[in-house]
């Protein structure tokens, strides 16, 4: 019988999901691979981690935003994986929405990616990670508390995620451990939002002089879903002291 924890992480197909779900593979734990449109490339991944170590990752698949979908995904990790220790809420909808443009799609992707699926999948978690003694680590943003302009719905997503982290580890103590982080300038997005002399502005105003990378997160991510015992309800930057200057 596997005893190995088993860690659900959405959006696990690529960038920050994949280095979370390869970090905590690394550190012994079973994965869930959530994907929405990328199935190659988390198929790729699941083939990988399973050559390193047989059946010792699985591929579930939906939009997350989507009625009912949330459930299923949570069934099927069930159904696949037998248990569930973890939960990495990441899969997230990233565009600039300029108040006088705000329609009700753009409602319905940002808000649904990254506050309505992470408590629909949190509040179908609950019973199986209640019975583990598990955790959920939600990524939250550093524009949650300190606002990017031109971003404003999706920093009131990130919003609603930050206080539903601390709100669910009021709720599922003492049984379950909820976490979030916020990251800084790490895998900038792929469709030039950012042109080269806004990032070197942005990374100009971290601490540290640099961008992040997708392990500076999958690290925080493992210790706090594996190695913090006594930690929860917190929101940890990883930035590189970007937000000490917003």
């Amino acid at each position: 019988m596997n005893t190995a924890p088993v860690i659900l992480i959405t959006g696990a197909a690529r960038r920050v999901g994949a280095q979370i779900a390869r970090h905590v593979h690394e550190a012994g734990a079973n994965v869930v691979l959530h994907y929405r449109n990328s199935a190659r490339e988390a198929q790729a991944l699941a083939d990988t981690l399973n050559a390193a170590r047989p059946d010792s990752a699985w591929l579930v698949s939906g939009d997350l935003a989507a009625d009912g979908v949330p459930e299923a995904v949570i069934a099927q990790t069930m159904a696949q994986a037998g248990r569930l220790d973890g939960l990495v809420n990441n899969a997230s909808s990233f565009f600039p929405t300029p108040l006088g443009q705000i329609d009700l799609a753009a409602w319905h992707d940002l808000i649904g990616s990254n506050l309505k699926g992470p408590l629909f999948l949190s509040q179908a978690a609950a019973a199986p990670l209640r019975e583990r003694r598990g955790a959920i680590v939600n990524i939250v943003d550093i524009h949650a508390e300190r606002p990017l302009r031109h971003y404003p719905l999706y920093c009131a997503a990130k919003a609603g995620l930050l206080g539903l982290t601390r709100a669910l580890a009021l709720e599922l103590a003492p049984q379950v451990r909820v976490n979030g982080v916020s990251p800084g300038p790490v895998a900038w997005p792929e469709d030039g939002q950012f042109p080269p002399e806004e990032r070197a502005q942005i990374v100009r105003h971290t601490l540290l002089g640099r961008e992040g990378t997708p392990a500076d997160i999958a690290g925080m991510v493992r210790f706090l879903m594996l190695d913090a015992p006594y930690v929860t309800g917190q929101i940890i930057a990883v930035d590189g002291g970007r937000s000490a200057r917003l």
